[in-house]
């Protein structure tokens, strides 16, 4: 091993997040770049803190290169996550992929993998769900375990990051990815606890601390220099007001309702799900309250925030209508946020256009073009859901971080 890649949010940036750094380096990497999710974040919400310190943060704790994860892959389910997260550190030229799980096992995640790419498990997974499962969630494992009973495959799917590090594996197995993998052990909060363990905390815990209180009830769960940027970000009004999104994005839900064709354009609908957030969007007056209408065993949680986050920035479907952003399948394009000085020789071997400047990597190909306005659409609404708002714009000219 090299040059490691690790797939991260670090939103905010944690101990557990230097914990995995250092393991790299540990372990043998010479170098490490890390895909960060860029504009919005998997649970479907803006990050606490803008790209920048979250940049910063990484690279004080050992990165080499940061890469921007464009928000639409960052804000979807694991399987959009992981292909797109793979495709940018494979055309960086990274040989490993590190990340955690509950179960660090290669052979038994590749296993896994290898069987939900395959003809049978598609077959068995469409019997269960036209059968009893509850949810798409329920039907995999039915579905795995009725092919491979007693091997513990259908168990290993019932964990977050179990999950996320089988579709990491997938995503190789398709695009031929030179990548091999290094699962470590997940450490303390399971993905997206709301309260903190003893020594590390999931992002979600660490938000909910900072928005009952302040940066200051982290400083047990995120290393100092880390601890150091939040008091700067938070006195600066960097960080995200919860109430300024939950405005913002219920008023663009609102305009779009009441426009011809409504929510029938956004990426991921089915099963008339569009009448569904119609209905709820007339009488929601908190995302939190949206989000409650919408959620149900069949519609879990983490997908209806994904769905409203797309439908609140006009992300559209494959062949999309007009009025939608349309976007290729997985990123066209390495836009590096920051690196260290010494590492940018890297980019001259990368299998993508690569550079810091999203407007200049726009102008490559119509595919390139179509993921920046997509990028600076989700950076727009960051930057105004600040506690101190920012301008329109500051995606096409935020310069590199370079240390």
């Amino acid at each position: 091993m090299k040059f490691a890649g690790i797939i991260a949010e670090y939103n905010p940036f944690h101990a557990g997040h230097a914990w995995q750094l250092a393991r790299a380096r540990a372990l043998g990497a010479q170098r490490v770049a890390v895909a960060l999710s860029c504009g919005l974040t998997q649970r479907g919400s803006l990050p606490l803190l803008p790209e920048p310190v979250r940049v910063r943060a990484a690279l004080e704790a050992g990165a080499d290169l940061v890469f921007a994860l464009p928000a639409p892959f960052a804000c979807a389910g694991a399987e959009a996550f992981a292909r797109a997260g793979v495709r940018l550190l494979a055309a960086a030229g990274c040989d490993t992929l590190i990340f955690g799980a509950e179960t660090p096992d290669p052979a038994l995640l590749l296993e896994a993998a290898r069987l939900l790419l395959s003809e049978e498990y598609r077959a068995a997974l469409k019997i269960q769900l036209a059968g009893p499962a509850r949810n798409f969630a329920a039907a995999r494992q039915a579905a795995v375990e009725s092919l491979r009973p007693g091997t513990g495959l259908a168990d290993l799917l019932d964990r977050p990051n179990n999950n996320l590090a089988v579709e990491y594996c997938k995503a190789i197995l398709e695009q031929g990815a030179a990548l091999e993998i290094l699962p470590l052990p997940r450490q303390g909060a399971d993905h997206g606890a709301e309260t903190p363990g003893p020594v590390y905390a999931s992002a979600s815990a660490l938000r909910n601390l900072w928005a009952r209180q302040s940066p200051e009830v982290l400083a047990p769960y995120i290393p100092a220099e880390a601890l150091a940027l939040y008091r700067e970000a938070h006195a600066q009004g960097l960080d995200t007001d919860p109430r300024a999104e939950s405005l913002a994005v219920l008023s663009r839900l609102r305009a779009r309702a009441g426009l011809p064709g409504g929510f029938s354009g956004v990426r991921g609908l089915s099963e008339g799900l569009e009448h569904r957030l119609t209905e709820a969007i007339r009488t929601a007056t908190t995302l939190e309250g949206l989000w409650d209408q919408l959620t149900t065993v069949r519609y879990p949680r983490a997908r209806m925030r994904r769905l409203c986050t797309d439908a609140a920035l006009s992300y559209g479907g494959p062949g999309t209508a007009a009025g939608w952003l349309a976007f290729p399948e997985l990123p066209p394009y390495l836009h590096l946020l920051g690196g260290r000085r010494e590492a940018l020789p890297l980019l001259k071997n990368a299998a993508l256009p690569a550079g810091h400047s999203l407007a200049r990597l726009a102008r490559v190909n119509a595919a390139c073009g179509e993921m920046a306005a997509a990028q600076a659409a989700a950076a727009d609404l960051g930057a105004l859901c600040r506690r101190a708002p920012g301008p329109m714009g500051l995606a096409w000219t935020q310069p590199p971080l370079l240390l």
